[in-house]
């Protein structure tokens, strides 16, 4: 292709590089045959001119998509032109209809996008980018414009992505000829899935690739008339069987078995599997994972994909029982039996297996270590049954796991082919081939001599259609081509498959004989083929062989030849496995007929993979061949590296320089009239005068340069191999002689444009220096009169600042004088004044002190006198009584005693008499049973009374002496008491007696009251359920009554109020004049006080109601809010206490509206009801004496009209804070702890309630809300407010957390995962048990993922939702979906009492107003 004849100094070449392959660079000087060049890499490199290639200097910065294309059509050009375009990430370039695609390494997902698709579907070849999309629309085009079947061949070596571009191959013709899917299915759907499943068990990592494909597949697509699929095949050739027993560091086994051993848990517990580490199969190497590759998760996906390619899932459990049982056989090992040559299982580990192996099988153990251990020879006579040495047996276990993964990977292909299915009437098919490449190691065994023998019949095919193609580029140019020679690799061939003589015939006659080796089988290749030259024998080796491939020469070595070649399967294998209870074992090992196990026909691998080829190449010959040409770039198998000597190698194995040379023995060089014209036009200016054909100017221009061999065409010229580099020199010889021209004439343009410059800045520069004198001429000048000017204002402004600084200072001093004069007169008069006001107040306060000392003595004598005659008089009394107080004393406990057992009795009578009542009656007893209680407390009330009086009167009586006769007095009462003791013990006896029988009879009673006690209790619960209903019942009517008495007076007398409310500051001022009375006056009652001050009542909501109407016009003020809430609730709390309805008993309640629908209301009824922790309780009817207790007084109207407001004012503040805080929460949160923690656990459960509504609502009014990634965002939010409310404590927080029920069930549904898994009783019972069908329903049909692209629920749980819908479409409560905001007043007076703790009012010290206002006295605790 390079010749010395155009190459010159200057010009630029390729030269060969030991380490790039080629590097380019510049001729510095030739020397004879030898050429010295600068690369530019620095280097200078001396080679032969014959080995020099030329550089095509124009060529595109981004390479050509078709090298065709190229000035300069060899091999350093065709590397340079991949490597540009693959720094580009253009990894897809032509070779004529040939395409070369380069892995990346990484992922491209814009190249093979639907849009893509769609951009290349029905585009012509070449009018777009080079992509293996374009390679498939021609061959789909072709094949229905032409109606004959086509073939696309895919060929590389381990790793170059020839799998990847078969399934992208195979993702555009199901994208071109998919139809819609029937029975689930479709059959590109199926095609396409069995892709995952064939490389899971044809697939295995190997030193160049972590995927390498080992086995050939030719995928048929069957094409209907119309164009669409209507069937597919699949074709295996030569699984290689020996990598299932033996693999080598760090390649792998084959997929399947790590893809098991990383199943769930409960599959590797059903085949007793483990870490692959522990299965002599896989732990021959130290590699068992796959970087950035889960096992686990392609387990999954190759089940998923069994199930499309219609696998069943008991078929499936088979399959991998089978991959189990194989792991298992290779940890079976053999040691030395007792009898020679004989052998036995090892250990206890190797039982365990041999019976977990035939468990899984479903065969006999003793019959499965028979068969591994032991051969059985027929003769004529007799039946011998032989056994095996260790190493024997190892073999014979190897081969039956190498038979039955083969046989497993063959029902895999058929099942995959039949459940796909064929269409017989297709007359169109487009075939897929994805063949492993050349493959050269250090190792080459049997699999790579079939391999390389598959790739040279490729090879021959790809020749002949490049030659072919050739052919009709020149037919098409109509130009003479029948001397160009044709390239042909038959002799390697002929080597290889011709019989008898060749090595496949040879192996086959080997595998014959039994005492044949690998040793007569190279001595007989020795002789047979010593004088070929594609034969060569290694110096080194006796086993050895070298065949000289296409591609390159093959070392291979013979050892495995004869064991791989042969095809058999041992008898014993099949008659155990034939006879397995598994019907799939037993289906994939066929009980072979009687003539076939009779027959002793040879059957080798090698004889069965020629018959694969030779059809293979039969239907390729008959289909229209497209090809794609793998590249790997790089051996570590990472993006942007592109090593030159690699891609060279394989572009020697692909035959893409095979190509190139047959497109270099006959014109490499193209170019159109056009093109050829505008470059080399230069060269014969004459040529292109005039109106000259552009055909004729071409041939003008070669004939004038010299040359000879080229041809015109019709557009095009063609020029030989040489050619172009010699135009090339003469064009750079003829721009060389310009290029001077041109330097010279610029050069005299640039000296005359300097010259020009300089002159033209000298004058600048001058007129710039003069200005510049002048300039500083005019600065001086102006700085001197400025200078005059500025002492002149220096001067005035300084006498004038002295001036102000003077008067400043006298304004000073004059003011200082001034203001020391006016306070010391202040200061005179405050003293005089604060002299006074001392006089008064300690003359005051010495009379005030005397008065008390006089009182006190006073106070002091009479108690003294009083207490020194109550000692006297108790003394007496005393004695009197120190002789029958012991008589009284027991005469008291006996009556008590018989009072309580009497109670017992009648008590027990009463409530077995109120069991036997209906309930009819109950209320009524109950209403008797109040009256005889409130008659006992008249009495005692009564008692009581007069009881005082009498100590009253017995206190003011003087005491009296009075004379009497002891001795006769003492000696009646003595016999009077005895005779009473006589009656007392008498009545005493009696008692006991009747309390004996009482006793016995209460005892019987008991007995036969023992099973009505449960009843009893009841009752006595409904007793007192009834007795608090009733004396709530009795408060209401009384307060029902007090309102109905305040709504008349406050109609009847609303102007005297507004009156007396005026006059209310007078009466205040007129109180405080009269606080100072006597400690007497103080002892006035209630009563008393009221009917004396009747204003001073209609005084006290006068100043409140002022100071809360002020307070409520700032709405916006939560902190004052809750203040006054705070105080307004506390107040009205003692104004319930204190304040009791007047004429409440003895008139008839009347029926009107219930009051407990407003907050008094309810206030009214908790307060009657005594709350707990608030220190008022009734004893008896009377209240208890003490200051822990308040006294209540008869409330008047003014006293009711001010707690009905206050009442009012504390609904409305509440409303505002509520109101305020739902507009504003997290901000204004911390202003409520002012308020009792009872009212803001109210406020944040209204609060929270309106979160839950406003977001549950959201969500399902729209379908933006309803997403995966908000329901994300919303999940966050509520756990910030539930970790706020965990750290606020139920103190505050309450049962807040519990108003968001609906939102956080509806969220959770969202954010789960697996949707369409979920039941729907799951769902309504276990994730959302709070929420209805019909918001189920909604949040489910409006779900969708925007993060992950999950789906909702099953169709069936939709289904089922309808229905649930439909039988509640009667009810109009379920009907309704969206949730409302409750804005009512959540609590009652009750409440807030309950809520609040016990206070004792004795020790809080009333505030001034109250102590000194008369009206209020009230509130005062009672005098001590």
């Amino acid at each position: 292709m390079g010749t010395k004849v155009n190459i010159i100094v200057g010009s630029h070449v390729w030269a060969e590089d030991s380490e790039i392959a080629w590097v380019d660079g510049e001729v510095l000087k030739i020397n004879g045959e030898e050429a010295e060049i600068q690369a530019t890499n620095g280097k200078k490199v001396v080679a032969n001119l014959s080995k020099l290639y030329p550089k095509d200097m124009e060529a595109a910065a981004g390479g050509v998509d078709d090298m065709t294309k190229l000035s300069y059509l060899h091999e350093p050009g065709v590397l340079q032109n991949l490597a540009i375009r693959y720094e580009l990430n253009e990894i897809y370039t032509y070779t004529g209809n040939i395409l070369i695609a380069v892995n990346p390494f990484q992922r491209l997902p814009h190249l093979y996008d639907p849009h893509m698709m769609q951009q290349y579907k029905g585009a012509p070849f070449g009018e777009l980018s080079p992509h293996v999309f374009a390679v498939a629309d021609v061959a789909y085009r072709a094949m229905i414009n032409e109606r004959k079947s086509n073939a696309i061949l895919v060929s590389g070596e381990s790793g170059a992505g020839k799998t990847e571009t078969t399934k992208m191959l195979m993702r555009y013709l199901a994208y071109l000829g998919g139809r819609v899917a029937t029975e689930g299915r479709t059959v590109e759907q199926q095609v396409l899935e069995s892709n995952p499943v064939l490389e899971a068990f044809g697939n295995a990592k190997t030193v160049r690739n972590n995927n390498s494909s080992r086995f050939g597949k030719f995928v048929e697509i069957q094409f209907d008339k119309h164009g669409r699929i209507s069937g597919a095949a699949i074709r295996t050739y030569l699984l290689e069987r020996s990598r299932v027993c033996q693999i080598s560091d760090p390649e792998r086994n084959y997929h399947c078995f790590y893809l098991l051993c990383s199943a769930p848990q409960e599959e590797v517990e059903k085949y007793k599997l483990g870490n692959p580490k522990s299965f002599h199969y896989l732990n021959q190497s130290n590699c068992y994972e796959l970087v950035g590759v889960s096992d686990a998760h392609e387990y999954l996906a190759t089940r998923r994909a069994m199930d499309i390619v219609g696998i069943s899932t008991q078929e499936q459990d088979a399959i991998f029982r089978v991959v189990a049982a194989i792991l298992h056989i290779g940890n079976i090992e053999f040691a030395k039996g007792k009898e020679v040559d004989s052998s036995v299982l090892k250990d206890e580990k190797s039982k365990f297996h041999l019976e977990t192996t035939a468990e899984l099988l479903m065969c006999d153990p003793g019959a499965l270590e028979d068969a591994l251990c032991k051969r059985v020879m027929v003769t004529p006579e007799e039946v011998i049954k032989r056994s095996l040495d260790p190493y024997n047996a190892t073999i014979s276990r190897d081969g039956l796991a190498k038979t039955i993964y083969s046989r497993l990977f063959d029902w895999l292909v058929d099942k995959i082919n039949s459940s796909i299915g064929q269409d017989a009437s297709s007359k169109c098919l487009i075939g897929v081939l994805d063949i492993y490449g050349f493959e050269s190691f250090k190792t080459n065994s049997f699999e790579q001599f079939c391999i390389n023998y598959t790739n040279e019949k490729l090879q021959q095919h790809f020749n002949q259609h490049v030659f072919k193609m050739e052919q009709e580029e020149y037919t098409k140019e109509q130009i003479d081509w029948s001397y160009i020679e044709f390239v042909d690799n038959q002799d390697v061939l002929d080597l290889i498959e011709k019989k008898p003589g060749g090595v496949i015939a040879l192996l086959d006659e080997a595998c014959m004989f039994p005492k044949s080796t690998h040793e007569t089988f190279a001595q007989k290749l020795y002789q047979t083929f010593q004088k070929n030259k594609r034969f060569v024998k290694p110096k080194l080796s006796r086993t050895d062989f070298t065949i000289c491939h296409y591609a390159g020469e093959v070392l291979y070595q013979s050892d495995q030849f004869l064991d791989k070649n042969k095809d058999y399967v041992v008898a014993e294998h099949q008659e155990l496995l034939s006879a397995s209870k598994c019907s799939f074992i037993s289906g994939l090992f066929p009980s072979l007929p009687e003539e076939t196990s009779k027959s002793s026909k040879f059957s080798s691998i090698g004889a069965r993979f020629k018959q694969q080829l030779q059809a293979l190449m039969d239907t390729l010959n008959s289909t229209e061949p497209h090809y794609i040409r793998c590249v790997k770039p790089n051996n570590v198998l990472k993006p942007a590296i592109f090593e030159n000597v690699n891609v060279m190698q394989q572009l020697r194995c692909g035959g893409v320089l095979e190509a190139i040379r047959i497109s270099c023995a006959g014109y490499p060089t193209r170019r159109t009239f056009y093109e050829f014209l505008h470059r080399f036009g230069i060269l014969a200016p004459e040529a292109l005068e005039g109106n000259c054909d552009e055909k004729v100017a071409c041939k003008r221009i070669l004939e004038k340069k010299g040359l000879s061999g080229f041809q015109i065409g019709r557009t095009k010229v063609f020029l030989r191999a040489g050619q172009m580099a010699e135009l090339d020199a003469r064009r750079t010889e003829v721009l060389s002689a310009a290029a001077k021209t041109i330097q010279g004439k610029i050069r005299t343009h640039i000296m005359r444009k300097k010259f020009l410059s300089l002159r033209k800045a000298s004058i600048c520069l001058q007129a710039i220096w003069r200005g510049r004198l002048a300039c500083k001429l005019y600065d001086n000048m102006r700085r001197e009169a400025a200078a005059i000017k500025v002492q002149k204002h220096q001067r005035r402004h300084q006498a004038r600042m002295s001036y102000k600084l003077r008067y400043a200072s006298v304004l000073v001093v004059q003011t200082a004088l001034r203001a020391m004069a006016a306070r010391n007169e202040f200061r005179f008069k405050k003293r005089s004044k604060a002299a006074v006001t001392i006089q008064a107040r300690y003359r005051c306060h010495r009379a005030y002190s005397y008065h008390r000392k006089l009182k006190c003595a006073a106070i002091v004598a009479q108690c003294r006198w009083r207490g020194k005659s109550a000692r006297k008089e108790l003394r007496k009394l005393k004695l009197e009584a120190r002789e029958t107080g012991a008589l009284k004393e027991a005469k008291d406990k006996l009556e008590k005693k018989v009072e309580e057992l009497t109670w017992r009795v009648q008590l027990e009578k009463r409530l077995r008499t109120d069991l036997e009542e209906s309930k009819t009656q109950e209320l009524s007893k109950l209403h008797s049973s109040m009256e005889a209680l409130q008659a006992k407390l008249d009495e005692a009330n009564a008692m009581l009374v007069k009881e005082r009086e009498a100590v009253k009167t017995i206190e003011e009586a003087p005491p009296v002496v009075k004379e009497t006769q002891v001795v006769v007095q003492d000696t009646e009462k003595i016999d009077s008491l005895t005779a009473e003791v006589q009656e007392l013990k008498t009545s005493l006896q009696s008692e006991k007696e009747r309390a004996d029988d009482l006793e016995k009879k209460r005892s019987e009673e008991q007995q036969a009251n023992e099973e009505k006690q449960k009843k009893m209790e009841e009752t006595e619960i409904k007793m007192r359920q009834f007795q608090e209903y009733l004396r709530r019942l009795e408060e209401k009517l009384s307060n029902v009554e007090s309102e109905n008495k305040v709504l008349r007076q406050q109609a009847v007398s609303m102007a005297p109020s507004k009156i007396l409310s005026g006059r209310s500051k007078s009466n205040l001022q007129r109180s405080s004049e009269n606080v100072n009375v006597s400690s007497n006056d103080l002892k006035t009652t209630p009563e008393t006080n009221n009917m004396s001050s009747p204003k001073k009542e209609y005084d006290i909501d006068d100043k409140p109601q002022k100071s809360l109407n002020e307070k409520q016009q700032t709405q916006d003020n939560n902190e004052v809010l809750a203040y006054w809430l705070s105080n307004a609730s506390t107040l009205l709390l003692l104004l319930q206490r204190t304040l009791k309805a007047s004429g409440s008993t003895g008139m008839a309640p009347q029926r009107r509206r219930s009051s407990s629908a407003t907050l008094f209301g309810r206030m009214t009824q908790s307060f009657r009801g005594a709350p707990q922790g608030v220190n008022l309780s009734l004893i008896n009817g009377s209240m208890i004496s003490g200051v822990e207790t308040l006294r209540q007084v008869e409330a008047k109207y003014p006293a009711l009209l001010f707690k009905q407001q206050l009442t009012a004012y504390v609904e409305k503040i509440y409303g505002m804070i509520r109101d305020n805080l739902k507009k504003e929460i997290s901000p204004l949160l911390g202003l409520c702890i002012q308020v009792p923690p009872f009212l803001v656990r109210k406020v944040f459960t209204q609060i929270f309630s309106f979160i839950n509504v406003q977001l549950f609502n959201s969500l399902l009014l729209r379908r933006e809300c309803c997403s995966f990634s908000n329901g994300e965002y919303v999940k966050a939010g509520l756990a910030e407010l539930e970790h706020w409310c965990y750290r606020a404590t139920d103190e505050y927080a309450g049962s807040a957390w519990d108003e968001l029920k609906h939102i956080r069930q509806a969220i959770g549904f969202l954010v789960i995962h697996q949707k369409p898994k979920k039941t729907l009783d799951e769902i309504s019972h276990d994730l959302c048990p709070v929420l209805s069908i019909q918001q189920l329903y909604r949040i489910s049909t409006m779900y969708w993922d925007d993060k992950y692209g999950t789906h909702s629920v099953s169709p069936e749980v939709i289904s089922n939702m309808r229905v649930l819908m439909t039988e509640d479409s009667n009810n109009p409560v379920s009907n309704s979906f969206l949730l409302d905001d409750d804005s009512s007043i959540p609590f009652s007076v009750d409440d807030i009492s309950k809520s609040m703790e016990q206070i004792d009012i004795s020790d809080i010290e009333p505030p001034p107003l109250i102590r000194e206002n008369s009206g209020f006295v009230f509130l005062l605790p009672p005098p001590e």
